[in-house]
C-alpha cells in the first residue's frame, strides 16, 4: 500500500511536466526529448530489469535467517555488479551518441538529450539495488519517500533547466529537460542512500544492546556468513535476475524500435525532420500521457486483482475466481469509459487547455474510444501473472509488439497516413493485445462471456459524448475556456452515473462501499 500510494503520487506529479514542458519548449522540443529516452529504458532494463527482485528475494531469505552480515554481502555484491554495468553501458552510450543521433534517428539534435541523459544509467543502477535491499527487508518507507522527492526536483529541474537553455536552441532546451530528470534521480538516490546510514546505524545500536546473548548462539551466524563467497552469491543474483530481464526487454525493445522506425517512416513518407520529430513528440509526449492518466484506477485495481485471485486459486475456488474477474473487468470498464467519452468530444478545447496547442487534438479524437482496451488490459494482465501465467502474457504482448512495429512501417511510411499510421498501429495493438490476454483468462479459467456488461457501457458512454458536446456547445457560459470545459465534463459525467444506476452497471452497494457515501449515509 505505501508503494501504491507513492505510485499513485508520482503519477500524478508526473503529469505536471507533461503539461508545462510543451508550453515552454513545444512538440518539437518534447519529440527531441521523447527520441532519446528510450534507448535509455533499454539500457537500464539490461542493468536493472530482474536485479532489485533478485536482491529483495536473497535479502528476504538472508533476513528470515536472521543473518544481517549475509545481507549486507548480497547488497555489496549487487552495488559492484550494478555499478560496473552501469559504468560499461555509460562509456558505450557516449562513444555511440553521434552514431545513434544521426544515423538510427535521423535527427542530429537528439545528441545533445541523449549525452545529457549517459550520467543517470550508473545512477539508477545504484538506486534499484538500494530499492531492492529495502524491499527484501520489508521496509517500503525508504523506496516511497524517495521516489516522491526525485519526483518533485525533477519536475522542478526540468522545467527550469529547459526554459534556461531554450535561448540557446530548441536542441539545448530538450537537453535541459533530460538534465532536470538527472538531477532529479541523484537526489532520490541520495534520499536513499541516507536513508541506508540512519538504518544501518539503528540495527548497530539494537545489536549492541542484544550482546547480552550468549557468543555460541552468534558463531553460526558469523561463521556461515564468512564462508560465504562472492561468486556463489553472484551466480544466484544472476540466475535469479536474468530471466526476469529478459522479460522486461521485449517491452523495452518494442518501445526502442517504435521511435526508431516511427521515425524513419515518418522520413520515408516525405516529411521533414523537424515536423517528423514535432509530431511524434505530440503522440508520445501529449496524446498517450493523456489517455493513459485514467489507467492509474485500473492498474490500481490490477495490483489489488493479483493477491485476491491468488488467495482463490489456492483454495481452488473457481467461483470466486470468475466472481472478482467480472468485478474487476467491470470495473475497469465503467471507470474508463466516461474518460474516453470526455477525451473524444472535447479533445480540442482539452488539449487547448493542457497544452496550448490544438493541433494534438485530432490525435487524441482518433484514439479515446480505443483506450478502453488499455484500461481492461490492465486486470487481465494481472490475472495471468496470479494464476502463474506470466510466460502467456509476455507472448500475447510480444505478438502485439511485432504486430504494431510491421504495421508502423507499413502506415507510416505511406504520405496519406504519416503519423496517422502509428497511430492506428498502436490502437490495433492495444486491441490485439487486450483480445489475446482475454482469450487467455476465458481458457485458463473457462470465463464466461458476459455480453451486457460491455454493451452497457459502451451504450452509457455513446449517450453521456452526446450530451456532453451538446452542453459545451448549446449552453455558452460567459468566461474562461476551463468554465465551459469543467461544466459541460461535469454534466456529462453526472448522466453517465445515472445511466449506469439505472441500468445496473452500478448498484447502491457499490457507492455504500466508496467512503465518502459511506459516511454520508
Amino acid at each position: 500500500m505505501i508503494l501504491l500510494a507513492a505510485g499513485m503520487i508520482n503519477r500524478m506529479l508526473g503529469f505536471i511536466p507533461r503539461i508545462a514542458l510543451p508550453r515552454i519548449i513545444g512538440a518539437e522540443g518534447v519529440g527531441l526529448y521523447q527520441l532519446g529516452y528510450p534507448f535509455f529504458i533499454v539500457l537500464i532494463t539490461v542493468i536493472t530489469g530482474g536485479l532489485p527482485l533478485a536482491i529483495a528475494k536473497m535479502v528476504a531469505e538472508a533476513e528470515g535467517e536472521n543473518r544481517p552480515e549475509q545481507s549486507r554481502r548480497i547488497l555489496r555484491t549487487g552495488l559492484t555488479l550494478s555499478f560496473s554495468l552501469g559504468m560499461l553501458f555509460t562509456l558505450v552510450a557516449l562513444l555511440s551518441a553521434s552514431w545513434v543521433s544521426n544515423v538510427i534517428l535521423t535527427d542530429s539534435r537528439v545528441y545533445y538529450t541523449f549525452v545529457s541523459m549517459t550520467p543517470m544509467i550508473s545512477i539508477v543502477a545504484v538506486s534499484a539495488v538500494y530499492r531492492g535491499y529495502f524491499q527484501g527487508r520489508q521496509n517500503m518507507i525508504p523506496s516511497a519517500l524517495s521516489s516522491v522527492l526525485e519526483s518533485v526536483i525533477r519536475i522542478f529541474f526540468m522545467l527550469w533547466f529547459s526554459y534556461l537553455l531554450l535561448p540557446k536552441g530548441m536542441a539545448f532546451a530538450a537537453a535541459g529537460a533530460m538534465l532536470g530528470v538527472t538531477v532529479g534521480e541523484l537526489i532520490g538516490m541520495l534520499a536513499l542512500l541516507v536513508q541506508y546510514f540512519f538504518i544501518t546505524k539503528a540495527d548497530r545500536s539494537e545489536s549492541d544492546h542484544t550482546k547480552a546473548a550468549p557468543d555460541q548462539e552468534l558463531q553460526p551466524d558469523n561463521s556461515n556468513t564468512k564462508g560465504t563467497q562472492a561468486s556463489p552469491l553472484l551466480t544466484r543474483m544472476l540466475g535469479i535476475a536474468v530471466p526476469v530481464t529478459a522479460g522486461r526487454l521485449v517491452g523495452s525493445f518494442s518501445y526502442l524500435l517504435e521511435s526508431i522506425i516511427t521515425a524513419r517512416s515518418l522520413a520515408l513518407a516525405g516529411l521533414a525532420t523537424a515536423a517528423a520529430t514535432a509530431q511524434y513528440g505530440s503522440l508520445q509526449g501529449m496524446v498517450i500521457p493523456l489517455l493513459l492518466l485514467p489507467g492509474v484506477l485500473s492498474s490500481s485495481l490490477a495490483v489489488s486483482l493479483v493477491p485476491s485471485l491468488s488467495e482463490a486459486a489456492a483454495r481452488r475456488d473457481l467461483p470466486a475466481i470468475h466472481k472478482r474477474m467480472h468485478q474487476a473487468l467491470r470495473l475497469a470498464m465503467v471507470s474508463g469509459a466516461p474518460f474516453s467519452a470526455i477525451m473524444y468530444v472535447l479533445a480540442e478545447p482539452l488539449c487547448t487547455l493542457m497544452y496550448g496547442n490544438a493541433d494534438t487534438a485530432p490525435m487524441l479524437r482518433l484514439m479515446a474510444p480505443f483506450a478502453l482496451f488499455l484500461y481492461v488490459q490492465a486486470p487481465l494482465q494481472a490475472a495471468l501473472q496470479a494464476m502463474d501465467r506470466p510466460g502467456r502474457a509476455l507472448i500475447n504482448t510480444l505478438a502485439g509488439a511485432v504486430i504494431k512495429i510491421l504495421l508502423i512501417l507499413m502506415l507510416a511510411s505511406r504520405p496519406e497516413y504519416g503519423i496517422y499510421g502509428a497511430i492506428i498501429a498502436i490502437i490495433v495493438n492495444s486491441i490485439l493485445v487486450t483480445l489475446l490476454h482475454y482469450s487467455s483468462v476465458v481458457k485458463l479459467i473457462q470465463l464466461s462471456l458476459r455480453v451486457k456488461d460491455p454493451l452497457k457501457t459502451i451504450t452509457a458512454m455513446i449517450i453521456m459524448a452526446a450530451g456532453t458536446s451538446y452542453v459545451y456547445h448549446a449552453v455558452p457560459l460567459s468566461g474562461t475556456m476551463w468554465l465551459q470545459f469543467l461544466f459541460a465534463a461535469a454534466s456529462g459525467m453526472a448522466l453517465y452515473l445515472g445511466i449506469c444506476l439505472l441500468s445496473g452497471l452500478i448498484s447502491v452497494r457499490d457507492l455504500e462501499r466508496v467512503p465518502f457515501f459511506k459516511r454520508r449515509r
